[in-house]
């Protein structure tokens, strides 16, 4: 799960002061941005309109992609510093290999979620003998403080908790949703779920008003709070909220991610998250010196070089325009 822009801007986003306490209807889309070999993504965070909801500081949504004559997803080692990354899958399946040694095939509905702390490196790929559709997302949650140099680890769930309703069904991926806990590991209060929901289902889902939402289209159309999303497009919610209203006309999905508004103030660069510039330097430069970050045995392939970092100082640019 990896950064491959060769020129990423460095940005400072958390803090809780531009979170409004009000809902709100935000619809972002997301740009189309190279992923391996041959997987465009829709990167919907960090974005121009908005740089965090709760601790997720980071998604990409991909597919559903035909790769039956592709190579599919092939990231190549990488590092990645103060984050944990999480895995989802809807179609296809990724292999995810370490430097802890961990060797898993994620898959539809399973979650693999690696904690990075102060430091580890992986590599993500279609198998070679992979199905036809590759469709899923790639989500970052930052780590606080008293995590962010804890020792890395690599967790694999194919079994997670679930909420249903007349028509609906939603997968815990991490937290807490109506009661039903996910067994992913977590440093802030947050949630993550998949949501599918039938032809003609409406629908009301409990939410906490201390934290603020984001709902992304994975599939087909879904009205949330009264906006049409559809796939390639995230809508932010705000804080305040005690439920969510959701209409499907036709089946449909889509995840929901929210937590408490992130107080600390990040830089992120690449594929690192830190609190300066000289963490990020020194990530950076850890990585080129083969410190740190361990090595993944066992890819097809180069490890990915970091780019350059900008000429100018970091500057703090905040979680809104």
């Amino acid at each position: 799960m990896s950064n491959l822009d060769v020129k990423p801007s460095a940005s400072v986003c958390g803090g809780r002061e531009d979170v409004s306490a009000a809902p709100v209807r935000e619809l972002l889309t997301g740009r189309i941005t190279p992923l391996g070999e041959s997987t465009r993504v829709r990167r919907l965070l960090p974005n121009l309109g908005r740089r965090m909801i709760g601790a997720w500081c980071f998604v990409d949504h991909y597919g559903p992609d035909d790769i039956a004559r592709e190579p599919g997803m092939q990231v190549p080692p990488h590092p990645h510093t103060g984050l944990q990354t999480v895995s989802w899958l809807h179609d296809g399946e990724v292999l995810h290999r370490d430097s802890l040694g961990s060797k898993q095939t994620v898959r539809p509905r399973e979650l693999g979620l690696m904690t990075s702390g102060r430091g580890i490196s992986h590599s993500e790929e279609s198998p070679r003998d992979h199905g036809r559709y590759l469709h899923g997302a790639q989500l970052w949650v930052a780590l606080p403080d008293a995590h962010r140099n804890t020792e890395p680890a690599f967790e694999h769930h194919a079994e997670l908790p679930e909420v249903t309703a007349h028509g609906l069904h939603a997968t815990v991926i991490l937290g807490e949703l109506d009661g039903a806990v996910s067994p992913g590991t977590v440093h802030t209060p947050l949630v993550g779920a998949d949501l599918t929901l039938a032809e003609g289902t409406a629908a009301r889902l409990p939410l906490q008003p201390d934290f603020e939402y984001a709902a992304l289209a994975m599939s087909g159309r879904v009205d949330v709070d009264g906006v049409a999303v559809t796939p390639g497009s995230l809508l932010y919610l705000g804080a305040g909220r005690r439920d969510l209203s959701l209409l499907a006309d036709s089946s449909a999905s889509l995840m929901l991610l929210g937590g408490e508004p992130f107080a600390e103030k990040l830089v992120m660069f690449w594929n690192f998250v830190g609190r300066t510039g000289e963490d990020i330097a020194q990530a950076r430069e850890d990585w080129h010196t083969g410190n740190r970050f361990g090595e993944v045995h066992g890819y097809d392939g180069d490890r990915l070089l970091a780019p350059e970092l900008p000429p100018t100082p970091l500057k703090p640019r905040g979680r809104e325009r």
